[in-house]
């Protein structure tokens, strides 16, 4: 007497799934792996700086006063949305778009591979201050 068909019947269905959703998962992972390599298409007109939420909407933007726009939008480096409250005190590389009014209305944060392209605005960041970048006193 031959037993072990009795066995297969009742372990066919569960071992199909699981083969079924191994093989999902599998396909899967290659486009995550493409995911994350990839850089985000910015829009020509981004300009690249040195961003840092003070209080929302205002922000220092490579050391100069600005602020947000009603409805700005700031993306993470995951391209998410993040709130700017969420940011006080960090000082970020960020390429920005500025809305019609000279406000900043569009914001992402870069990855380390994002800040290696080129763009034009802040090209470098210096914590040193020359007598010659003082401004003249006013009489």
């Amino acid at each position: 007497m031959y037993t072990m068909n009795r066995w297969l019947r009742a372990f066919k269905a569960p071992l199909l799934i699981l083969a079924l959703c191994l093989t999902f998962v599998a396909c899967l992972l290659p486009s995550v792996a493409e995911a994350q390599g990839m850089t985000r298409p910015f829009p020509a007109k981004a300009l690249r700086g040195i961003f840092q939420v003070t209080t929302p909407p205002t922000i220092l933007l490579d050391g100069a006063p600005a602020r947000l726009s009603p409805g700005a939008r700031i993306r993470g480096t995951n391209n998410l949305i993040v709130m700017s409250g969420t940011l006080v005190g960090q000082q970020l590389r960020v390429n920005y778009v500025r809305d019609g009014q000279g406000l900043i209305h569009e914001v992402w944060i870069l990855t380390d591979a994002e800040a290696q392209q080129k763009r034009p605005g802040n090209d470098t960041i210096s914590n040193i201050r020359f007598e010659s970048d003082a401004r003249p006193a006013s009489n």
